[in-house]
């Protein structure tokens, strides 16, 4: 009896010992420091919950470019949103798969770190929960989680990327979905000549650009304020009318009437690049852009206050165009939309 005691003493100490020595296994992955802009809005707080890493990046880069998370092979994230193009692209409507057409005009991908709300209709509150939706919609990708993931399961390089970015070698969607969302947190823009100006980096405004900034501040800087040029609000503001019968604007997540063609209002960074605008790609050219808003909007119930206090329109000069135009290029970032490829 007292040698069964002992040899179970003995055992429990060997595993006390074991648990003392015990080295879980870890991997290299540092946080990757991103350089966060003065007087830039708060950090979206869902970033905290997965905040960009070396392989987690990396991974997510990846992903962003393979076409096989579509049905067909052909379609990734990266065919729509190009770096040139600010992360948008030059079509008025995104177009997927076998050419389906879409319902919107493809948003840029840029300061996405610091939005609160995604898409046109701000249908999404976290940056993570976006990917799946183009990889399941039939007129983008029109696959699902489970069919790519089986497409890229058995590849080498994904298995030792998943690792090197979790820990372990399982390809999981939320595991994808979190990669792609933290390449996206880091593709910041805020070196544009606005910018360098503003950092007194050398450079000084145009006349013309400057007397375009202070038009703005008077008559846009209301919806497309602080640093990213936007208010992230979400406004009807009388433009043209989607023809397609399922656009409701913002009205399609809320129900609600009064939300009924309102839009997130985009940003204007790198606006110089992201032609055509509008929710379905309306106007070609900034010029027509400001030309509408002279000559008067559609009226709504719910038009913004902001035209409707001013006869439905922005009345503008073809100087003050002209002006405010060289103002909105100073915002193109170049190095953003270079790639280092």
């Amino acid at each position: 009896m007292k040698n069964f005691i002992r040899n179970i003493f003995i055992l429990l100490l060997l595993a006390s010992c074991a648990n003392e020595d015990y080295d879980p296994i870890s991997y290299d992955n540092p946080e990757v420091t991103l350089n966060i802009p003065a007087d830039f809005p708060d950090l979206n707080t869902f970033f905290y919950d997965n905040v960009p890493t070396k392989y987690g990046v990396e991974l997510g880069e990846k992903l962003f470019k393979e076409k096989r998370l579509s049905t067909d092979n052909t379609i990734s994230c990266s065919s729509c949103h190009m770096q040139e193009n600010a992360f948008a692209d030059h079509n008025a409507i995104g177009i997927g798969i076998e050419g389906r057409v879409g319902l919107r005009n493809t948003p840029p991908i840029q300061n996405l770190a610091f939005m609160q709300f995604y898409n046109w209709d701000g249908s999404k509150r976290q940056l993570e929960t976006q990917p799946l939706v183009p990889i399941i919609t039939h007129e983008e990708m029109d696959s699902s989680i489970l069919e790519a993931i089986g497409k890229i399961a058995t590849e080498e390089d994904y298995i030792n990327l998943f690792y090197k970015a979790f820990g372990d070698e399982g390809i999981t969607p939320e595991k994808i979905y979190n990669s792609i969302a933290q390449y996206e947190y880091t593709l910041i823009s805020a070196n544009s000549k606005y910018d360098k100006v503003k950092r007194n980096e050398g450079g000084t405004f145009t006349e013309k650009e400057e007397k375009g900034s202070i038009i703005f501040q008077q008559k846009c800087a209301s919806c497309h304020g602080t640093e990213l040029f936007t208010d992230q609000s979400f406004r009807n503001i009388g433009f043209p009318v989607n023809p397609n019968t399922d656009e409701a604007g913002r009205a399609r997540v809320t129900g609600k009437n009064e939300d009924l063609y309102r839009f997130r209002v985009p940003t204007l960074r790198n606006i110089e690049y992201t032609a055509p605008y509008g929710s379905f790609g309306q106007f070609a050219t900034l010029k027509e852009v400001l030309d509408y808003l002279d000559r008067g909007v559609l009226d709504a119930d719910n038009l913004d206050p902001i035209l409707k206090d001013n006869n439905n329109r922005i009345p503008l000069t073809e100087d003050e165009k002209e002006s405010l135009i060289s103002f909105l290029k100073t915002l193109s970032d170049v190095d953003f939309v270079s790639s280092e490829e």
